[in-house]
């Protein structure tokens, strides 16, 4: 039926390793990946609040933050479109000090059910260096001391000669020494990279888990199935972006086009519009730089790239990257349009473990505090912490992994940074995390996302990006707030459909949530339609909501940077703009069923959810 029924339990803190069943009720509510981590997250705070320790008591690195490795129904299952990811949760993020969430593709996720397992569940913390490996159903917890203070490709390398066919999901230098946006390395280049997911592991003294099997999830109805994914991928290949857009530019065909739009964040979101963004564009990288295009496991879109960077001071004669939102955080936002330098970067993120965007972010907001004069020299160390300093950005990359001079600040994230500095209205977050590369002030909907998505600053929670800029599935006025609350309460409810199924989010350029239905139906042998679909990820963002509530959330903190509600544009397609927030989130609350950022006790009734 789509799962192989187990779950893992790993508690660090005494060595113990079992097995429970999936519930099938659970899943029936919550799909699997994101929704059903959410619900065990829930579980767990409601069974600590009962001994007296309370969601305000919870340390992000101590014992009671559980990580949590999340695969859904879809996930490994051969011909189900773009099936080959998986989500982490944990409860509270170091980063936000709220609810962590993370999702990556590859192969992790499929072998992680290859070898038995829906979902991963750590508990409590190892007193040293430990990895996790699980062969064929058999888990077993082993000394990681030679592997701690490795980067994520060596660490890959030698646990893969170690099990053979297998994947590796590791943490680098930047996830041991705590950097609060390290994130969780897979296949040496994927990541579930935001809310600092490996900065937990790191915490926890885990530094990998390699999965290896031969075990393979099935569809419950296989002649189905096949009619299904086929009317499925038939969509997604005759769609212009998955079918062409992707596959031929990546990612960062994005960048001239939300350049032209007025909304590419440049210089700490400063202004939306680059004269020079086509040096750092998608086309620009695959006429230069590109070697071939890569997939994630299953996958027929294919938007993955491998870069080389021939010689010079940024040589990298074998890499993968940099996909949109990093060459936009590592480049644009810091003023850099030296792709070479963005690559290089990149490639470090990659190897030390950290999320690029958070990253970029911080050393564009630091940018900023040096331009107004609010960091001292002595701090910087002799770097020159300009605007558009190609060498400054590698350097403060990798001091940062380490935490090294400069980098012990950065390590904290825009909003701790800026703060400390004196100028807390130069971290470009929302709710503690740092957001992605859209200017709401000229994509209006995606500020409302940003504002509302429960884990922070956030474009993939909602990708209201769709209508308002590609015209999928409908076209719509970027610049208008009018109608944005439904698109955007529409958008975040199938996304959590998708990131519990779980499968690439690509997929929902060319499909919705009626073409869902009869494929997840064919897999769990459980029918659905689009609108069960649609109130699972309902129910699912109300429950990650009352989470967010628990830890002192509420619609106070559904807001964005002042900049973009103040600033009026200053160039570009979106001049003169800013983001009317309140307007469309008092309508949102209300298709919500949400007061002041808060669930009803009658929304929650009507979805099943008991506090």
């Amino acid at each position: 039926m789509g799962y192989m029924g187990k779950i893992l339990r790993v508690n660090l803190s005494d060595g113990s390793i079992k097995t429970e069943p999936i519930d099938e009720g659970v899943a029936k509510l919550y799909l699997g990946g994101k929704g059903y981590a959410t619900y065990l997250i829930y579980q767990k705070l409601k069974e600590l609040e009962k001994k007296g320790i309370f969601p305000a008591d919870i340390d992000p690195f101590g014992e009671y933050n559980d990580l949590i490795f999340a695969t859904g129904p879809a996930t490994g299952i051969a011909g189900f479109p773009e099936s080959g990811r998986y989500h982490v949760m944990t409860a509270r993020s170091p980063l936000t000090g709220s609810i962590g969430s993370a999702n990556s593709g590859g192969k992790f996720g499929p072998y992680m059910k290859f070898a038995g397992y829906d979902i991963i569940v750590i508990e409590g913390m190892a007193a040293e260096p430990v990895y996790l490996e699980i062969v064929d159903g058999v888990a077993e917890l082993k000394d990681a001391s030679d592997l701690w203070g490795k980067t994520t490709f060596d660490t890959t390398k030698i646990l893969e000669e170690r099990v053979g066919r297998c994947s590796v999901a590791c943490i680098g230098p930047a996830g041991e020494n705590l950097v609060r946006f390290a994130c969780i390395i897979n296949e040496e280049h994927r990541a579930a990279g935001r809310t600092g997911v490996g900065a937990v592991m790191g915490s926890k003294m885990l530094k990998a888990i390699v999965c290896s099997g031969s075990e393979r999830p099935k569809p419950v109805d296989e002649e189905r199935f096949k009619e299904e994914t086929k009317k499925a991928n038939d969509k997604i290949k005759q769609n212009p972006l998955t079918g062409e857009g992707l596959p031929k530019f990546g990612t960062a065909i994005l960048v001239n086009v939300i350049n032209n739009a007025g909304s590419l964040p440049y210089k700490n979101w400063q202004t939306g519009y680059n004269p020079d963004a086509d040096k750092i564009s998608g086309e620009t990288l695959a006429e230069k730089y590109l070697i071939k295009n890569h997939a994630c496991w299953g996958c027929t879109i294919t938007c993955g790239r491998v870069t080389k960077v021939e010689k010079g001071a940024y040589q990298i004669l074998y890499s993968e990257g940099p996909e949109y939102e990093s060459i936009w955080a590592l480049g644009n936002a810091t003023g850099v349009t030296d792709l070479e330098a963005i690559i290089k970067a990149n490639h470090f993120c990659d190897e030390f473990g950290m999320d690029t965007i958070s990253m970029g972010s911080t050393i564009a907001a630091a940018m900023e505090l040096k331009e107004k004069g609010a960091i001292p020299d002595e701090y910087l160390q002799g770097v020159d912490l300009e605007f558009g300093n190609g060498a400054a950005l590698v350097e403060m990359v990798w001091k940062t992994a380490y935490t090294a001079g400069f980098g012990k600040y950065l390590a904290l994230g825009s909003k701790r940074l800026a703060e400390m500095f004196g100028h807390p209205e130069l971290s470009m977050s929302v709710k503690g995390l740092e957001m992605p590369a859209y200017d709401p002030r000229g994509i209006k909907g995606i500020g409302l996302t940003y504002a509302t998505a429960n884990r922070g600053g956030c474009h993939v929670t909602g990708y209201t990006v769709a209508p308002e800029i590609a015209g999928l599935p409908e076209k719509v006025d970027p610049l208008t707030e009018e109608g944005k609350a439904a698109w955007a309460k529409a958008f975040q409810d199938f996304t959590c459909v998708v990131n519990s199924t779980v499968n690439c989010l690509f997929t929902t350029f060319a499909l919705g949530a009626e073409d869902f239905a009869p494929l997840l139906s064919a897999v769990t042998g459980w029918e659905m339609s689009a609108d069960d679909l649609m109130k699972i990820g309902e129910r699912i963002y109300n429950l990650e909501r009352v989470i967010l509530n628990k830890f002192g959330l509420d619609g106070r903190d559904d807001t964005l940077p002042p900049r973009l509600l103040k600033e009026p544009m200053p160039e570009g397609a979106a001049k003169g703009q800013v983001v009317d927030l309140e307007k469309m989130k008092a309508e949102y609350y209300q298709l919500r069923g949400w007061e002041n950022g808060r669930p009803t006790k009658e929304k929650l009734k009507e979805l099943g959810i008991e506090l």
